[in-house]
């Protein structure tokens, strides 16, 4: 019978320690930085990176202080945007996320949505990347529009 990680239920992970770990993988996709330079900067290899963005690997209060150093950010970020997520009891498995679309999460951990943000926080002009948000959001408003008029 495999051996199941320390903190992880039967059914995968847990549902919070895959939010952190894509809050992980978010953070250092958008400042361009490889695992293994992340890895590097917290004298972890790329796998074990790779595990804790998965979140295979439950991360403890030590070591998310530590991400969050490397990362830029503050200790809060990777649990911004959580869904309600009831607990169990110690122990027991966790319960699923509510709340959250698994479209969203998916289309956060696309490159090409990666890609979009950078060069968006690129254009160096605040009107310019207003008058851009402005213009998306309005052409995925009509598309909204007539997907539902059909």
């Amino acid at each position: 019978m495999p051996r199941k990680s320390r903190g992880q239920s039967e059914a995968g992970p847990d549902a919070v320690d895959q939010h952190v770990g894509a809050r992980i993988r978010l953070r250092r996709a958008l400042l361009g930085m490889s695992q293994t330079t992340l890895g590097a900067r917290l004298d972890l290899s790329f796998q074990q990176i790779q595990k804790y963005e998965k979140g295979a690997n439950r991360v403890s209060a030590g070591r998310l202080w530590a991400f969050a150093a490397a990362l830029d950010v503050p200790v809060s970020f990777f649990f911004d945007d959580m869904p309600d997520v009831p607990r169990a009891a110690p122990g027991g498995p966790a319960a699923a996320a509510d709340g959250c679309p698994a479209d969203a999460v998916d289309v956060l951990a696309k490159r090409e949505t990666l890609e979009l943000v950078r060069a968006y926080y690129d254009v160096a002009d605040a009107e310019v990347r207003r008058r851009l948000f402005d213009l998306v959001k309005s052409m995925a408003s009509t598309r909204r529009r007539v997907r539902h008029a059909a």
